[in-house]
């Protein structure tokens, strides 16, 4: 079955089980923060693991100790969808082994 939009109330219901996360220009968008630049790299790889697995992808900035992870479903016309709350569950689950703030 193909993936469809969520509505804003579903979107304001999936953020209340991610902490830092918010719904802006139709993503879902969170910052990472980390004591130094190969924490951050390492956190991006496993990210990226991630999204392979579920054949869906993020949009990852890498700044020196900062990772920034944008998800939208490209498919649903840019549209957040229930594919990217599951993935940013994944992603929120892997931050604190790498010491994510």
């Amino acid at each position: 079955m193909a993936p469809r939009p969520l509505s804003e109330s579903e979107i304001a219901e999936a953020l209340e089980s991610l902490p830092g996360w918010t719904f802006e220009d139709d993503r879902l968008i969170r910052g990472y923060g980390f004591a130094a630049h190969l924490p951050a790299v390492a956190f991006l790889v496993h990210v990226a693991t991630v999204q392979e697995e579920l054949a869906h992808h993020a949009d990852l900035a890498l700044t020196y100790n900062r990772l920034g992870v944008a998800v939208h479903t490209h498919s649903v016309g840019g549209k957040v969808t229930e594919l990217d709350v599951t993935l940013a569950r994944r992603v929120e689950a892997l931050a604190p082994a790498h010491g994510a703030r």
